[in-house]
C-alpha cells in the first residue's frame, strides 16, 4: 500500500562552473558520486544521486556548469541542464560567496519562468572574511523578492558546514509521491560510468591546459568476478600530440593516472580492481555530433 504522506521528487543542482555543485551533491548524498577538481567544466553529464528514508526519496541531479556553449560537446552539456530543469520539483541554485546576481541574469530568468520552488545556496562560506557573509545574505535577500527563490541557505559543501539544513528545506517543497527508484538505489548510472568518471577525474588532476578537456573515457570491458573487477578503459584524445602528453615518457604519466584511479575504484566498489588503459586518437570528437553520440552524448 502506498503511503499517502510519502514524498518524492527530483532536485536539480544548477549554477555556474566551479560553484561547488558536485561537492554539494556528494555531501548531501553521503557518497562520492560526482568527480571533483579545481578546473571548471569538469562535470559533463547529468548525474543522479538518490537518498531515501522511510517516508521520502530525493533524487538529486548534479549538472554541468551553465555556460554559453562554443562547440557541440558544450551544447550537449547544456541539454543535460535543460532536461534537469524540465522535470525538477525543486531547484538548488548554487552561487559562490563572491558571486553577484548580474552574472546569472539568464539563469534567474530561466528558473523564474519555470514556476518551480528554488532554494538559493550560497556556497564556500568557509572563505568569508569579516561581515562578508552577512553582507551577501542581505544582498541576495533584497534581490530575490518576486522571484521563484523561496529561501536562502549558506553552506560550505567542502567542509559540510550547515549541510544538515538543506534536506529539511527541500522536503518542505517536495510533492507527495511514491518513490521513483528502489529505496536502496544510490544512482541511476551503471557501475562502469563511475569507473570512467574516476579515470577522467585523475586526468583532470594530473594534466594542464587543454589535455583534460580533450579526453573522453570509455569503459569497453567491465567484468566482475568474485574477488576482482577487471576493467578495460579506452581514453580518447583529439590529437597525436595530446596522446604523447597523456602517456608521458615511457608511459609514466598514464601509469600514474591508472594507479590513482585504481585506488579510488577499489574504495568505491569495495573490491580489488585490475585496470588496463589504452589511449586512442579520435580527431575533433568534441565538435562532431556522430562521435559525441557514440560516446554517450545525445543532443
Amino acid at each position: 500500500m502506498i503511503d499517502p504522506k510519502h514524498k518524492a521528487g527530483f532536485v536539480s543542482i544548477v549554477g555556474k562552473p566551479n560553484t561547488g555543485k558536485s561537492t554539494l551533491m556528494n555531501a548531501l548524498v553521503g557518497e562520492r558520486l560526482s568527480i571533483i577538481t579545481s578546473k571548471a567544466q569538469t562535470t559533463r553529464h547529468r548525474i543522479m544521486g538518490i537518498i531515501s528514508g522511510d517516508d521520502f526519496q530525493i533524487v538529486y541531479s548534479d549538472t554541468p556548469g551553465i555556460i554559453q556553449p562554443q562547440y557541440e560537446l558544450q551544447e550537449n552539456m547544456m541539454t543535460f541542464v535543460k532536461s534537469s530543469l524540465s522535470d525538477a520539483d525543486v531547484i538548488l541554485w548554487v552561487v559562490e560567496l563572491g558571486e553577484k546576481m548580474e552574472s546569472d541574469l539568464k539563469l534567474v530568468n530561466d528558473i523564474s519562468q519555470l514556476d518551480i520552488p528554488v532554494i538559493l545556496i550560497i556556497n564556500k562560506i568557509d572563505l568569508a572574511k569579516g561581515t562578508q557573509l552577512q553582507d551577501k545574505l542581505t544582498y541576495w535577500d533584497a534581490l530575490i523578492t518576486g522571484t521563484s527563490v523561496k529561501e536562502i541557505l549558506s553552506v560550505s559543501a567542502l567542509n559540510e558546514t550547515n549541510i544538515e539544513q538543506v534536506m529539511p528545506s527541500i522536503l518542505k517543497y517536495l510533492p507527495q509521491h511514491p518513490a521513483y527508484f528502489p529505496k536502496d538505489s544510490l544512482s541511476n548510472r551503471p557501475e562502469k560510468f563511475f569507473a570512467s568518471e574516476i579515470i577522467r577525474e585523475k586526468i583532470f588532476q594530473n594534466y594542464k591546459k587543454e589535455v583534460p578537456y580533450a579526453c573522453e573515457v570509455i569503459i569497453s570491458e567491465f567484468k566482475e568476478e568474485p574477488d576482482i573487477i577487471r576493467i578495460r578503459a579506452e581514453i580518447y584524445v583529439e590529437r597525436n600530440s595530446q596522446k604523447g602528453i597523456l602517456i608521458g615518457k615511457q608511459g609514466s604519466a598514464l601509469k600514474n593516472v591508472g594507479t590513482e584511479a585504481r585506488k579510488d575504484m577499489e574504495q568505491f566498489f569495495q573490491k580489488k580492481v585490475f585496470l588496463e588503459q589504452f589511449v586512442k586518437v579520435e580527431k575533433d570528437w568534441r565538435k562532431k555530433r556522430e562521435k559525441l553520440k557514440r560516446f554517450g552524448y545525445n543532443n
